[in-house]
């Protein structure tokens, strides 16, 4: 019988993967990854695996992830950036940990609870496609996953739907069950990342002027982090609606401006990661996702180094944020992603 470690993160998602695999004739062995705050998901994790008789490891992996995942989350924002940590904690992080189980137990696979599927292409190459669930698809998160990862994971939710795996919880007569869905990031415990930078930054954020692009002062903001591109919120009264277009650094001030002016159909990328461990030559037409929940446009990328390219929309794209990532796809397929510079 071969064996997977699983993260089992005490969800209804890990729990029923943890129930597919067995079915599917794996020795499952959990492990719950203690990343920020106090243990509160111990019980229900040591319940799951009672009730599917599996063995699960619990590591407190809270320095790593601190150094690994925080502090580049708090750095991002003070350099004006809106970062996304859970596409790097994936891999840096959460894949790393479960890998490094495995090799310890001697387990073929690892395996999450994402939605997604996983297809081997005629070369053996693993390639990331969307769920069938598409209110559910996670493929964005798992931008910069490598090759060397996706040999070894399994994703057993790609063809469910969240009602089938909470009935399939219910019928095994699961508590997580009925159990919410995280929300945001995990970290923040459903909370404003603006508290969240004043309590753990070491950098706290100044106060600055807010221009609008012909440079007249409207305003004072209260420190660039707690701003991201597009945001309407918290700006100066206007007879049209105001939204952040810009954010300066080097003088620290806000630029703002109206909707018209808002959006670009052309950005660069960096840190770029494609899932079959391929270096882009030329230009390819791709469909691109510029946020987790965003509507993928078509696009050409154009390469310019091995990990930086140059990014034309076929239509203007409003909330272009440095930071954030973009995530290629051609059809259903994901083929990697980049940092929007």
């Amino acid at each position: 019988m071969k064996k997977v470690v699983l993260a089992l993160s005490g969800g209804v998602d890990s729990a029923v993967t943890a129930y597919l695999l067995q079915k599917q004739g794996y020795e499952v062995h959990g492990l719950n990854l203690l990343t920020w705050g106090e243990d509160t998901q111990r019980q229900d994790v040591q319940e799951i695996a009672d009730k599917l008789n599996f063995e699960v490891s619990f590591l407190d992996i809270r320095q790593a992830f601190r150094l690994q995942v925080i502090q580049p989350f708090l750095d991002a924002y003070n350099d004006g950036l809106t970062p996304s940590p859970c596409l790097f904690c994936n891999p840096q992080v959460k894949w790393a940990a479960i890998i490094n189980k495995a090799n310890e137990i001697g387990a073929e696979f690892v395996a999450t609870g994402h939605y997604v599927s996983l297809k081997k292409d005629e070369n053996g190459f693993a390639q990331i496609w969307k769920a069938s669930d598409p209110k559910k698809d996670q493929s964005y998160m798992l931008s910069f996953l490598t090759q060397d990862l996706l040999q070894r994971t399994l994703f057993p939710l790609g063809t469910y739907s969240k009602a089938q795996i909470r009935a399939i919880a219910a019928e095994l007569g699961m508590s997580v069950s009925t159990k919410p869905d995280s929300q945001d990031l995990c970290f923040l415990a459903c909370g404003d990342y603006r508290d969240f930078l004043r309590e753990h930054s070491d950098r706290q954020p100044l106060t600055g002027p807010i221009y609008n692009r012909e440079g007249k002062l409207l305003g004072e903001h209260q420190g660039l982090p707690f701003y991201t591109i597009g945001q309407r919120k918290g700006l100066p009264a206007s007879t049209e609606a105001l939204y952040v277009i810009d954010k300066r650094i080097e003088d620290n001030s806000l630029i703002v401006g109206f909707l018209s002016e808002l959006g670009s159909d052309t950005f660069y990328v960096d840190k770029l990661n494609w899932l079959d461990g391929k270096t882009l030559l030329e230009p390819i037409t791709v469909e691109t996702k510029i946020r987790y929940r965003a509507t993928p446009v078509e696009a050409i990328i154009t390469p310019l180094d091995a990990k930086h390219a140059l990014v034309k929309a076929v239509n203007n794209l409003r909330d272009i944020t440095p930071g954030q990532i973009a995530a290629f796809y051609q059809s259903d397929r994901l083929l990697g992603g980049g940092e929007i510079q």
